[in-house]
């Protein structure tokens, strides 16, 4: 018995001898994170046209108003600019003038761009022959037609003038200038009607 128990001892104090098991130290291989490289943004180059009106532009603006000033009582003339097609009706029984004109945007225009072009500046230049002017409206429809009402006077005389800009095509608007002498009013409302059926004014 005696032995049998010296030799569970000397089992138990040879294995207490024995050295643990050492733990790996070896650390595995670091993934490599792939590098991010930004892509540049795209720049986006205006396709710009030909600053010149074309037959197209001449044949949207002869035939905007279809017939509505085809009578003999309007004369009508045109004249073609570097950037715009304009056409002239006058009725002189009574003093009454439109002016139509295409103007072209090269490459191309957004609603910043109108109103930059519909500003202070334009409106100094369209009334330069007049001796003075008042705007006395301006509204628009939800599709981008606008109305722009004034009062002018030019030698002594008062006149009621609409101005409409209607988005023709990407690079192309058309303007519409109705001026009428004080006391014409139904003769404007008419043609505002007419021509503007969604917009003849803005009250």
């Amino acid at each position: 018995m005696k032995r049998t128990w010296f030799i569970l001892i000397a089992v138990f104090l040879s294995s207490c001898g024995q050295p643990a098991a050492s733990a790996s130290t070896d650390t595995p291989p670091r993934k490599e994170t792939p590098s991010i490289t930004e892509t540049p943004l795209t720049t986006v180059t205006p396709v710009c046209i030909s600053p010149e009106p074309t037959q197209e532009d001449i044949d949207a603006a002869l035939s905007y108003t279809e017939d509505v000033f085809a009578s003999t009582d309007w004369e009508q003339s045109q004249a073609v600019g570097e950037q715009s097609v304009s056409v002239t009706w006058q009725n002189i029984p009574q003093s009454a003038v439109v002016f139509l004109e295409a103007v072209i945007f090269p490459c191309g225009y957004e609603e910043p761009d109108l109103n930059y072009y519909l500003s202070d500046d334009h409106w100094d230049a369209l009334f330069a022959n007049y001796d003075s002017y008042e705007m006395t409206g301006e509204c628009e429809t939800n599709d981008g037609l606008r109305l722009y009402q004034f009062e002018a006077a030019s030698q002594g005389f008062d006149y009621n003038i609409s101005y409409w800009s209607e988005n023709d095509t990407n690079e192309r608007i058309i303007t519409t200038m109705i001026t009428f002498p004080f006391g014409s009013e139904e003769k404007l409302d008419e043609y505002s009607i007419e021509l503007f059926p969604e917009l003849p004014n803005c009250s």
